[in-house]
């Protein structure tokens, strides 16, 4: 009996000789490791403290991905569905697909374990969930106010990286350009109609839409200053379009722009548009829908969208 206490009493005592050495491991591993610096970021969604240049980011706005790729930042993961023709080397395999832009893979996105996770407007309602699995940054573009929200988000995730003048380099240039074309096209008083062609149907975006920017910053007065803020637009007819009679047409096609078939010349090759003295006049423009619809908010995104609008007045004045 003596001796099988004294083997429980040893046997007690190495256990504890175990776990002490366990914690000592534990908490000199805890001591080596550096503490992470952070960053309190300030976004449409509140306040998030980030990790400065993260390592393991997983990106849901398209329009963000074109300003990290611009900063020069790498990333872990993003949503494969309805990838942009500009942004096509992300299909490669290193990159994790975490999904679609209304319909995230969680299981992806955890199994990845980002260090931060930028979201756009498509997934603010899921903000939530996702800031359960690491810190979450959700940007968002209004229309009515593009350049704005624009520049707040490039310098943002400029403040992040420790790349903000970059972003001012890169900002002033979109501004400086910005101001040129809004000073070729204000001074000549013209009118426009920004459509929206998602199969068989068509939208009105005005002012206030996420193609607000053809007004309030390029210089074309609505031909309809009525137009709601709804994110889609407001849905019209080929009768209200003759009505408007704008000088400029600028048609974004959502098919073409999420790769599931254009509709847009189809639809609008019909006599009442051919009516109108935007057609008369070859004012109708097809813009380029991805740029538009998809990848808008980013620095290779704005200047195309500039580039654009700017070419196609000067080629058809």
């Amino acid at each position: 009996m003596k001796i099988f206490k004294k083997l429980s009493i040893l046997a007690c005592m190495c256990l504890s000789i175990g776990v002490l050495s366990s914690c000592s491991s534990n908490n000199k591993e805890e001591q080596s490791q550096p503490d992470v610096e952070k960053i309190t970021v300030t976004h449409v969604q509140g306040s998030t403290d980030v990790p400065k240049n993260p390592k393991t980011i997983a990106v849901f706005d398209y329009g963000a991905l074109d300003i990290l790729e611009n900063l020069g930042i790498d990333i872990a993961g993003l949503p494969k569905t309805s990838l942009p023709t500009s942004l096509e080397k992300y299909k490669d395999e290193k990159y994790v697909d975490l999904g679609g832009l209304k319909e995230p893979d969680f299981e992806e996105v955890n199994a990845l374990k980002p260090d931060l996770i930028i979201l756009g407007g498509r997934q603010a309602s899921m903000y939530d969930k996702f800031q359960e699995i690491a810190p979450t940054i959700s940007l968002s573009i209004d229309g009515s106010k593009y350049l704005e929200d624009f520049e707040k988000n490039a310098y943002m995730i400029g403040s992040i990286f420790d790349k903000t003048q970059i972003v001012e380099e890169k900002v002033n240039e979109i501004k400086n350009k910005i101001s040129e074309v809004h000073d070729i096209i204000a001074p000549q008083n013209l009118n426009a109609l920004t459509l929206m062609v998602n199969e068989g149907s068509i939208s009105s975006n005005g002012d206030k839409s996420r193609f607000g920017m053809i007004y309030n910053n390029l210089g074309f007065t609505p031909a309809d200053s009525e137009i709601g803020d709804s994110t889609h637009g407001q849905q019209v007819s080929f009768e209200y379009i003759v009505e408007k009679n704008p000088d400029y047409i600028f048609v974004i096609d959502k098919g073409s722009a999420i790769q599931t078939g254009g509709t847009a010349q189809t639809v609008l090759d019909n006599d009442l548009v051919k009516s109108t003295e935007a057609y008369k006049n070859n004012r109708i423009a097809y813009l380029d829908s991805q740029v538009w619809y998809l990848v808008s908010g980013g620095f290779t995104s704005t200047n195309a969208m500039v580039d654009e609008i700017k070419e196609f007045v000067e080629n058809h004045k």
